[in-house]
């Protein structure tokens, strides 16, 4: 097999000319087309260096945005649970809060009644006050009857004791 990937023969080489040269380029080593061959060869040997290292540093390029998108999805996911804690806690306390209210509203009812009631006992006690008062006034009123009736009374007994005298 020849360069050119056919199968040549002797007869196929003789006849065409380039074909002979350009097998013998890779048969003969001349000593002007080796160090040209060489300069390629080195210059190709660069390139793919190059290319090699241009590729490493996009793989670390790469590997490092990955990392920080990592990172950035770590402090996301960590930033979430946060608010979500937030959110549980402001939940909790709006609950606390509102069981403070409804507390404090039924303190206020109680007290409205206590107010209430202390109201009804103070107008009882002045009402008994009152009735007291009236039932002293009213024996007092009686006591001077009495009292009216037992001068009269001896009044009336001096003058029965003296007229039977």
């Amino acid at each position: 097999m020849c360069c050119t990937g056919a199968s040549c023969s002797v007869q196929d080489i003789s006849r065409s000319p380039l074909l002979v040269r350009w097998c013998r380029r890779d048969v003969m080593n001349d000593s002007n087309e080796d160090h040209e061959l060489r300069r390629l060869a080195e210059g190709h040997r660069i390139s793919a260096e190059r290319a090699r290292n241009d590729a490493e540093q996009f793989r670390r390029l790469a590997e490092e945005a990955r990392e920080a998108r990592d990172h950035d999805r770590e402090a996301l996911e960590t930033v979430r649970q946060n608010r979500e804690r937030f959110r549980d806690t402001a939940e909790t306390a709006r609950i606390a809060s509102e069981e403070a209210r409804i507390a404090a509203e039924k303190a206020r009812a109680a007290a409205d009644e206590a107010r209430a009631a202390t109201d009804a006992a103070r107008q009882a006690i002045v009402d008994a006050v009152r009735a007291t008062a009236d039932a002293l006034n009213a024996s007092i009123e009686q006591m001077k009857v009495v009292e009216e009736l037992r001068r009269e009374l001896r009044d009336v007994k001096g003058v029965n004791i003296n007229d039977s005298n």
